[in-house]
């Protein structure tokens, strides 16, 4: 009888807030009309897909326009899919969509609030931004160009001595690239500990940060059920105890007076006295600049191959840039970025092609937006729907073709007048965005420079195959590496004896 009474009164309490939701919308659509989008039911709003629901995002903005919205739970949920609306709503109004909404399973309980990505705006996140950006801002990337360009030419190592594991490679690269930034650490292979630890936590964010994945989100009162988020409570425990052991491998290495390589970690310890952060919070700050930097420059430098072995016939268009300005006898380096730009413009495409966060984060609106006649509640979570934005056929003609010459003017310059959101919008674009881009740029260089990609033969590359989750990843797949410049794979190595890194 008391479990029957207890059901009982979570539907009622379920049915009352949605009433209430529903009056609520319908009385602020008298005022301005909400975008159009699909119906869903009275109780628990419109359903999406748990798989990939950025690609079905893209089919109700081809059905509905730039912008639809629709009710989960008690929530109305706006995505933006054109790159008009969103740098209207997303960048012009940025000061109001510069918050998050509640993230009751990845923000609060998985990284226990702690995580830049979930915490709301205001002074805490500001003072997160700012912590971050003493380390990642543009004026900067000249001191990591040889932490970045060393790990490069590893990159081309690896390849040589194991061409079919590139995927695990590409992810070694980055990680030591962002140990060393975070923590003043070396990477040594794919199967550290660190590595595979930190793969471990990304995974498990990234299968739990779904819309839909999770009801306790529409509905809060769900997170009393004894045992309902388990999981999510163990997962943090386990993130939180790798933070503090990296973090805490710097503090021994301060309090023995080793030497200690200039790190992010190392910036934040010495700077206690200042910082208004927890030794958790501190840690957590570092830790996960260290996992999300990791995660999206080793997806996009596969990217980057995925699209060489797909697209064979441009990589010719990249190699006549490289001989004529890099010639034959030595590889590019990050000082060679400003000559050139067809190389950047195949970076750029392959941000634009396979976005690694292809859906975006949710954002919330903290006053009524309105933008092209439709009205965006207070309150409403905004997704600007990087997949579908990278679309934009009016920006982007014949969207689903890999083409680096469109970012590419009548001079040969990068178009100043096109731009792609990969990286997010307004105040909560990535941090990391610059680092990011200028290491799988030299990697690509590199890559591009010493090798011909082809696709194996009997083993065709599906470009649509990728993992499902917040950030994707493409799935295993074959590529051929030949030297371009070298009889053997093995004598590629020759040409980096006097390479500068």
């Amino acid at each position: 009888m008391n479990s029957l009474f207890d059901l009982t009164t979570i539907a009622a309490f379920s049915l009352s807030f949605t009433l209430f939701a529903v009056i609520r919308q319908w009385l602020t659509r008298k005022i301005l009309p909400l975008p159009p989008g699909p119906s869903g039911n009275l109780i628990f709003g419109t359903s999406i897909p748990s798989s990939f629901p950025y690609r079905h995002f893209e089919k109700l903005t081809q059905e509905y326009g730039p912008m639809i919205s629709f009710r989960q739970g008690l929530t109305t949920v706006v995505v933006i899919g054109r790159l008009d609306a969103a740098t209207d709503v997303m960048e012009k109004q940025g000061a109001l969509t510069a918050d998050r909404p509640r993230s009751i399973t990845a923000g609060e309980i998985l990284s226990g609030g702690m995580r830049t990505l979930f915490t709301p705006f205001g002074d805490r996140f500001k003072r997160m931004r700012r912590a971050l950006h003493t380390h990642l801002q543009p004026k900067l990337l000249t001191a990591y160009a040889p932490v970045q360009m060393r790990n490069a030419k590893q990159l081309v190592f690896d390849i040589v001595d194991d061409p079919k594991n590139f995927q695990h490679h590409s992810t070694r690269y980055s990680a030591s690239i962002l140990m060393s930034i975070a923590y003043g650490m070396k990477i040594r292979s794919y199967d550290d500990p660190e590595v595979l630890a930190i793969r471990r936590c990304l995974s498990r964010l990234a299968a739990n940060f779904r819309p839909g994945h999770w009801k306790v989100e529409d509905f809060p009162f769900l997170r009393y059920i004894p045992g309902y988020l388990k999981e999510l409570y163990e997962g943090h425990l386990d993130e939180l105890t790798l933070f503090k052991n990296l973090f805490g491998s710097v503090r021994e290495q301060l309090r023995n007076d080793v030497e200690t390589p200039h790190s992010f970690a190392k910036y934040l310890l010495e700077s206690q006295d200042s910082l208004p952060f927890s030794e958790n919070e501190a840690a957590y700050l570092a830790g996960t600049m260290y996992g999300a930097g990791t995660d999206t420059t080793s997806s996009m430098i596969n990217v980057c191959i995925m699209a060489a072995a797909a697209y064979p016939e441009l990589q010719q268009w990249v190699w006549e840039e490289l001989e004529q300005n890099i010639g034959k006898d030595k590889p590019p380096t990050m000082s060679d970025q400003e000559s050139l730009p067809r190389t950047m413009a195949w970076v750029l495409e392959a941000f634009r092609w396979r976005p690694v966060t292809a859906g975006g984060f949710a954002h919330k609106a903290s006053k009524d937006i309105i933008s092209n006649g439709y009205l965006i509640p207070k309150g409403a979570s905004v997704y600007g729907n990087i997949w579908s934005v990278n679309r934009d056929p009016t920006y982007f003609p014949d969207p689903e073709i890999f083409n680096p010459k469109r970012w590419i003017n009548v001079e040969g310059r990068l178009r100043s007048d096109l731009r792609a959101y990969s990286f997010g919008f307004g105040r909560r674009v990535c941090p990391g965005q610059h680092v990011a881009t200028s290491s799988v740029f030299i990697a690509t260089a590199l890559l591009l420079w010493a090798f011909d990609i082809s696709s194996t033969r009997g083993a065709p590359i599906d470009v649509w195959g990728f993992t499902d989750g917040a950030n994707a990843h493409p799935l295993p797949f074959s590529a051929t590496f030949k030297p371009r410049f070298s009889p053997t794979l093995e004598a590629v190595k020759s040409l980096f004896d006097e390479y500068d890194a």
